[in-house]
């Protein structure tokens, strides 16, 4: 277990490095000025290089790189060119709406997918099968502002049941919580459960045909322990694979949801950042997904140790 949790943790340096090299060097060779958008429509050409030189953006790229690198080591993400604040402080503000969104998101599909997969292979090739088959073509094929904002023209604007966007702390109220991420959590999670359930439906009922199944039903294991007991546990790792695969489509999902709700999270701080041309604030944001996505799929390496033993030998 130790040399495993190792081996995967050395693994993950290089990936945080190229990651760093390569969202530094993309931004900075994109086109575009952040100078001359701070400075303004109506400024000279030497107002724009000073402005340049007070943000160091004159200096040569492997200059600019390496004095970035050494702050992030530092633990130093720097300081926003349009706000003037630290990149740290901005992420802090923002990241309670999409850590919300996220862990509602997740928590939805799995409960909703996992079944949803189990029973679609139980009653294989019957409508039970059909209809969550069509369902995942269906997820696969909205995209998820068109969905965000079809709910938003039904359950808020034509039923008035719920609130069009904003975000209300869990402080101030579970339903008042809750009641604003509902309409977002449901938009995002529906590629997410059409992923799942596709990937639970085809695992289970692959399983479904193996010789110890077979096996427990002649010891006379009822139907119900059989599927849940011994063919979904058996099936999980296949699931779980998926699981960590669909948080990239999250993080993706986060930024285009957050602007269909107005939502203060992450995803909207990205999308402003990147039309200010805000280098700093994209680079701290671009890394912190980067990070929480090698930590995650780190968590679901582990969780592999809990499904199938043979993977630690």
């Amino acid at each position: 277990m130790g040399r495993f949790l190792a081996g995967r943790l050395a693994a993950t340096l290089p990936v945080m490095g190229v990651v760093a090299v390569i969202v530094f060097l993309l931004l900075r060779l994109a086109p575009g000025d952040p100078a001359a958008i701070l400075a303004g429509d109506a400024a000279s050409p030497e107002q724009i290089a000073a402005i340049r030189a007070r943000l160091g953006l004159d200096q040569p790229i492997l200059t600019q790189f390496l004095s970035w690198l050494g702050r992030l080591l530092q633990g130093d993400l720097g300081s926003s060119i349009i706000s003037n604040q630290p990149v740290a402080k901005l992420i802090l503000e923002r990241i309670e709406p999409t850590l919300a969104l996220a862990t509602t998101t997740i928590v939805f599909a799995v409960l909703v997918a996992v079944p949803l997969g189990v029973l679609a292979a139980w009653w294989h090739g019957t409508w039970v099968d059909r209809a969550v088959m069509a369902v995942s073509v269906l997820g696969f094929s909205v995209p998820v502002f068109v969905l965000g904002y079809l709910l938003i023209f039904g359950f808020a604007m034509q039923l008035r049941l719920l609130p069009v966007q904003g975000y209300v702390s869990i402080t101030e109220g579970l339903w008042p919580f809750l009641s604003r991420l509902i309409l977002p959590t449901l938009t995002l999670s529906v590629i997410y459960i059409a992923l799942i359930a596709r990937t639970t439906r085809s695992s289970v009922l692959e399983v479904l045909g193996e010789d110890y199944i077979r096996t427990a039903r002649a010891k006379g294991i009822g139907e119900t322990q059989v599927l849940w007991r011994h063919a979904l546990r058996n099936a999980a790792v296949p699931v779980i694979s998926v699981i960590g695969l669909g948080i990239a489509l999250l993080i993706s999902g986060v930024v285009v949801t957050e602007s269909v709700f107005n939502l203060p999270g992450l995803g909207r701080l990205t999308v402003d950042s990147v039309l200010a041309r805000d280098y700093p604030v994209i680079q701290g944001v671009i890394l912190l997904f980067s990070a929480l996505y090698v930590v995650i799929n780190l968590a679901i390496d582990l969780s592999y140790l809990l499904f199938d033993p043979r993977i630690r030998y």
